[in-house]
């Protein structure tokens, strides 16, 4: 059943994404940027509910509160990454438009990768990391200055459930840098969408919004060092099969 329920859902991802981005050609030119941004959050809803009815995949969310008392903040979310499914989620669970950070080559996916190219996110080229880096600060600050918040992986990659990799200081040094609050995610998405598998497995995604973190006062290191605590600490709470 799983395998001919991942075929189904597949197709529908395929079908619906296809439908979606191009119904954005036609009416992006007519939007705000910030319309155009309430507009993707319905292929997100969408996505999210062929998971629940397909694959009998659903989601609880913890700690809401933390983002809905610090909406009116400059603020700069730092995800643990397991799964597509934090990356399709958030854009319809977060009251607030993000700004997600990606490698340019996600622009050259047909019908998805051309809508994103106008939201205005920040695309960097990964294998020049001293132009991405800068990329990212310049950006950045434009972002939060239009009232957006930034999504960053600290991580870089999705890593498998149970497993730990050092995180990398580029949202923190940004957090820094702009002086926007940091607000941690932990999630265990990677359960019932492990990473580059083609299967999907039912279940319920925990996903735990951590505590408004500000930067004042801080360096990098220390501000990295604070969320990495928070999310491994959370994972363990929350998934503690996996770390056991």
């Amino acid at each position: 059943m799983i395998r001919l329920r991942s075929g189904i859902f597949f197709l529908a991802l395929v079908i619906f994404t296809i439908f979606y981005s191009t119904s954005c050609f036609i009416v992006f030119p007519f939007l705000s940027l910030t319309n155009r941004y309430n507009y993707v959050r319905g292929w997100s809803a969408g996505i999210l509910w062929l998971l629940k009815v397909i694959c009998n995949i659903t989601y609880e969310i913890r700690g809401m509160q933390n983002v809905i008392a610090n909406q009116e903040k400059p603020v700069i979310l730092l995800s643990k990454h397991q799964s597509a499914w934090e990356t399709i989620a958030y854009i319809s669970l977060f009251p607030k438009q993000l700004c997600y950070v990606f490698k340019k080559e996600l622009l050259k996916i047909p019908f998805f990768g051309w809508a994103m190219a106008m939201l205005r996110m920040i695309h960097i080229d990964r294998s020049q990391r001293d132009k991405a880096a800068i990329a990212v600060a310049e950006q950045g600050k434009v972002r939060l200055s239009e009232g957006c918040w930034i999504i960053i992986y600290p991580e870089g990659t999705r890593v498998p459930v149970g497993k730990h990799i050092p995180y990398q200081k580029g949202g923190a040094r940004l957090a820094v840098s702009t002086q926007a609050n940091v607000i941690p995610i932990a999630h265990n998405a990677g359960h019932v969408w492990p990473k580059n598998s083609f299967f999907k497995y039912p279940g319920r995604v925990t996903l735990s919004i951590g505590p408004l973190m500000t930067t004042e006062n801080k360096n990098p290191s220390l501000v990295l060092r604070e969320v990495e605590t928070w999310i491994e600490a959370e994972m363990r709470a929350i998934d503690p099969a996996s770390y056991a």
